[in-house]
């Protein structure tokens, strides 16, 4: 039981400070398997586990109370063979580990274990099992994984099939064993120390499920919904016991769409559907719309109601127990959050490709119970309001602020949209003036300088709508240098990307200082990139947005190859570009050392058909710039999460998975915001490129 918890701590650990639960898929240990026959009748074999640079694989054995999971080798029972002792391991590396915080056993580069058995079958056997195991470097562990492997040898000697009389004898022995009282407790014990490891493991992961619900809610995709969820529910605030009632369907609509339909998309839809959702212009565009339907009702414009006929039919519904109202709004809450809760909801739902069943799906109620509470309880919330005096006046104003909110946070909807299908509708500086303009109202609202038509006449400004008028006047000072360039660290994770702004003063001032004073000028580049007219580097800098256009000036310039996975929806890869490529010590070695790829995975742009490919991974035909490198991405790397940083040899071509391997020049390397990090990346990069080139 304390192995699975621990198991299972690391799991959400990994899950969490990677930003990408759904997303990336680290494989530093490759696995092969082989085996030899010793005699007539036994057979060896061998595990060999590869493990990347800087990456280690833990021993079978390490000491009590490391949540460090240990590699551990299950075979299936068979009547066919019988396993000769345990599985043999090579010497281990025995110190300290930096990131458990203690003495633990371990490989590094290579590991061969071996097993032993003896054949019983004269007919060839197959040998069936998975291994478990974990692996970390210096900052990070993957999650556990199991691996699959088969052996098929060839039978035993004729000789020694028939003189295995005590194999029978055996089995004999052991059932008349079994049929004594103390071996039926024995295996009582047994059984129900299975059964509590197995109860208490679906329990922790149940738990961890549960905070990773909790934290979902403060995903930009979900959290401006809590606001709707107010607007709507305050209709029913006459009624108390129909306000309960329509919220506790909205909870448990919430709890079963995400248990039910979410597991469904997931495991049939694939990989690429949060993708899909989350860039493709209909869902964006309709998530936009809803957005500015709600706030134009926030303000005033309108009440939200149904058509007559509809409300007829609902109202009986409810008189009777319906729940059609609050099921649309919580079908609407899933589907609108689940770009951002998909890579949480992912890490979960791997559970099933191992073929668990159960797990996935507690893990799924776990998740979606915690999501549906602050949810539920803020459908209860207006109801409690109708009790408290004078709450018409002082609820509107509440109401008209979540206008401005849902009015300001409807745009990243668009602008999603906008920078993936190249419509320059809503580039950074329109972005910017519409904040800039929507938060200053807001600001003047709070002041009482302006009124909507059902706002009550303020005479005096009280102490918390002052201090929210300062908080908003302050932010709209803060976004005001972001109309000339500043790059405004604090919001890139929801601005349009930097390269999108006309009029950028910071480049301007690069440009005719001579980019910086560096020795190698940002445009010396071999040939024009292809679909530079409408993808851009950030922060002055020049490289190829095409794979192979990239691998060609690499050879040419005898440099190393910077691969950058992004996309335009990617709100973790604007916040690297904004905090950390504008590092000073990064760019230097960005223009000076590499050429840079960036492989937009979501761009909708259509590649002429000579350029199309056929994937690899799921054999379909990609035809745009997205899908193909997307497909590069997840067939080469196993990876379909963004950001995600590669460093390669441009010599080696990675047609096959080992060469893949040996064209890496480092451990790749995901979102992380300390500079350091990803300065030390680069730079072990270019020590392992001059290495091998000298």
């Amino acid at each position: 039981m304390k192995t699975t918890l621990k198991t299972l701590t690391i799991f959400v650990f990994c899950v969490l400070i990677g930003n990408q639960l759904f997303a990336q898929v680290l494989t530093p240990v490759k696995w092969s398997f082989s085996s030899k026959k010793i005699s007539d009748n036994e057979a060896e074999l061998y595990m060999k586990a590869s493990i990347e640079n800087n990456w280690h694989l833990y021993s079978q054995i390490l000491p009590p109370g490391c949540i460090a999971l240990p590699t551990e080798f299950k075979f299936d029972k068979s009547s066919d063979f019988q396993l000769i002792g345990k599985v043999v391991e090579p010497k281990a590396i025995d110190e300290y580990d930096k990131t458990l915080e203690m003495k633990l056993k371990y490989f590094v580069k290579s590991a061969i274990f071996k097993q032993k058995i003896k054949i019983f079958s004269d007919k060839p056997i197959v040998v069936k099992g998975v291994v478990n195991f974990m692996s970390c470097d210096d900052k990070q562990c993957t999650p556990p994984t199991d691996e699959e492997f088969s052996f098929k040898l060839e039978g035993a000697a004729k000789a020694e099939v028939n003189t295995n009389p005590d194999t029978a004898k055996t089995i004999v022995d052991t059932v008349a064993k079994a049929k004594s009282d103390t071996s039926k407790v024995a295996a009582s014990v047994v059984a129900d120390d299975a059964a509590n490891k197995e109860n208490n493991s679906w329990w922790g992961f149940f738990l961890l499920s549960f905070l990773a619900g909790l934290a979902a809610i403060l995903t930009p995709c979900v959290f401006p919904m809590i606001p709707m969820t107010v607007t709507f529910f305050m209709g029913n605030s006459e009624n108390r016991g129909k306000a309960k009632f329509q919220a506790l369907v909205y909870g448990f609509s919430i709890i079963a769409i995400y248990t039910l339909i979410g597991t469904i998309l997931a495991i049939f839809l694939g990989p690429n559907f949060a993708n899909w959702l989350s860039t493709n212009w209909v869902p964006n565009v309709f998530f936009f719309l809803i957005f500015i339907f709600f706030a134009a009702s926030f303000l005033g414009m309108f009440e939200i109601t149904l058509p007559s006929w509809m409300v007829n039919k609902t109202d009986k519904q409810v008189d009777k127990g319906g729940f059609f109202a609050p099921f649309f709004m919580a079908f609407t809450l899933v589907l609108v959050s689940f770009s951002c809760t998909g890579p949480i909801v992912g890490a979960i739902l791997v559970q099933s490709a191992g073929g668990e069943v159960l797990k996935p799906i507690i893990g799924m109620f776990g998740f979606s119970l915690a999501f549906a509470l602050p949810f539920t309880l803020f459908a209860f919330f207006p109801s409690l309001l109708s009790n408290l005096p004078k709450s018409g006046g002082w609820l509107n104003s509440v109401k008209v602020v979540l206008g401005f909110l849902e009015l300001a946070l409807g745009l990243k909807f668009l602008s999603i949209a906008d920078q993936t299908y190249h419509w320059g509708i809503l580039d950074r500086e329109i972005y910017l003036a519409f904040w800039i303009v929507i938060f200053t109202l807001m600001g003047l609202y709070l002041l009482g300088k302006l009124r909507f038509m059902h706002d009550s006449e303020m005479k005096q400004v009280g102490v918390p709508r002052l201090a929210l008028a300062i908080v908003t006047f302050t932010f709209v000072v803060y976004m005001i240098p972001g109309m000339f360039g500043a790059p405004l660290k604090a919001l890139s994770g929801y601005l349009p990307p930097q390269q999108s702004h006309d009029f950028d003063l910071i480049s301007i001032i690069r440009e005719n200082s001579g980019g910086g004073g560096n020795s190698v000028q940002p445009n010396e580049l071999c040939e024009k990139p292809k679909f530079s007219e409408f993808l851009h580097l950030p922060h002055g800098l020049k490289g190829f947005f095409d794979y192979d256009q990239g691998v060609k000036c690499a050879k040419e310039q005898k440099k190393p190859i910077f691969i950058d996975f992004t996309g335009h929806g990617c709100v973790n890869c604007r916040e690297m570009e904004a905090n950390v490529w504008s590092d000073p010590r990064v760019l230097k070695i960005l223009r000076e050392d590499y050429v840079i790829v960036t492989l937009y995975v979501d761009d909708k742009t259509d590649l002429p058909e000579k350029e199309w490919i056929t994937s690899t991974y799921d054999k379909k035909v990609k035809k745009t710039i997205g899908k193909k490198f997307a497909d590069f991405q997840i067939a080469k790397f196993n990876v379909n999460a963004q950001p995600y940083y590669v460093l390669v040899d441009p010599f080696i071509d990675m047609k096959t998975k080992e060469e893949v391997e040996k064209a890496k020049l480092a451990p790749n390397k995901a979102y992380d915001l300390n500079p350091d990090n990803f300065v030390k990346f680069l730079e072990d990069g270019v020590k392992e490129f001059k290495k091998r080139n000298r």
